[in-house]
């Protein structure tokens, strides 16, 4: 009899262990982040707690990390974010969201030659029905006329059917067009758009 309580006692440990240890680390993690205060920290804390977290617990905290890595210049773990997000929001078959979250991952990876996380956001997309060539990474970084007509659009706050409008090309042409936008200037919202803007036509110049 004693036998069968120690060949049973592994598997609540393997099963429930490995989430516990996760949460607990990443409080430990947060206990710094809010010590310190600064955007990074906590963005990077968001982002642990919201991978070990569930349904709308886990979303905010997904939008909290953008939102402050999105603050800060560290490109690489912003993007890692977003396709974070967009991961998420594909396995909770919210395709539309993911496609948009998992497409500024994309571009950003592409821009800074981050080759298998380019590769990731690429799989990911096609998961969602959206289908990315690839393409070599790394292509650099200048708004095409195109985008920059497209940015100044949007940053002036019109709307993707409005500027599609305009343009003559469908709203998901124009999304797809900003994601690029953003890679590039290194953003992840649209009303960042006007102070990042003048930097980057001025190099087109």
């Amino acid at each position: 009899m004693s036998g069968s309580g120690i060949a049973s006692s592994p598997r609540p440990r393997e099963t429930r262990g490995r989430p516990a240890r996760a949460a607990e680390a990443a409080a430990r993690l947060d206990a710094l982040a809010q010590a310190s205060g600064t955007d990074w920290a906590l963005g990077t804390s968001a982002s642990v707690r919201a991978q070990v977290s569930d349904g709308p617990a886990a979303e905010s905290l997904h939008r909290e990390a953008i939102e402050r890595l999105g603050r800060t210049d560290v490109r690489i773990t912003c993007a890692r974010t977003q396709l974070l997000y967009g991961e998420w929001l594909r396995r909770e078959n919210r395709r539309t969201d993911a496609r948009r979250h998992l497409g500024i991952a994309y571009e950003m990876f592409s821009q800074m030659g981050a080759e298998a996380f380019t590769e990731r956001a690429r799989r990911e997309l096609h998961a969602t029905g959206e289908h990315v060539r690839k393409r070599p990474t790394g292509s650099g970084t200048t708004l095409t006329v195109q985008e920059a007509h497209i940015a100044r659009l949007a940053g002036d706050g019109l709307t993707n059917p409005e500027i599609g409008a305009q343009m003559f090309i469908s709203p998901h042409t124009v999304e797809w067009h900003l994601r690029k936008v953003f890679a590039k200037l290194g953003i992840v919202y649209r009303r960042q758009i006007r102070t990042s803007l003048p930097e980057a036509t001025a190099a087109m110049a």
